[in-house]
């Protein structure tokens, strides 16, 4: 979830999975893929931004994870003389 202000400064979190697009006309509006929309203090470029820190995150938790199950599989290995 990325962190969002609207107009009136109340934050709200979105899922960037389900923003159809972002527009700068020219306050930044969002389109969900269900047509709600938000329009918020950010800009354009700062949402973006925050959708690649959001899905850098993702990324890098999976990476963890795989190397971390890895690990926890080659003691296992070990341990049961394999």
């Amino acid at each position: 979830m990325i962190v969002l202000t609207r107009l009136n400064r109340s934050r709200f979190a979105v899922n960037p999975d389900l923003i159809e697009r972002v527009q700068a006309t020219p306050d930044t509006t969002l389109i969900m893929v269900d047509g709600a929309t938000f329009v918020v203090t950010e800009t354009m470029d700062d949402v973006i931004a925050q959708i690649i820190r959001f899905r850098a995150g993702v990324l890098a938790t999976a990476a963890a994870l795989i190397s971390t199950a890895g690990t926890d599989a080659d003691a296992h290995a070990s341990e049961v003389g394999l």
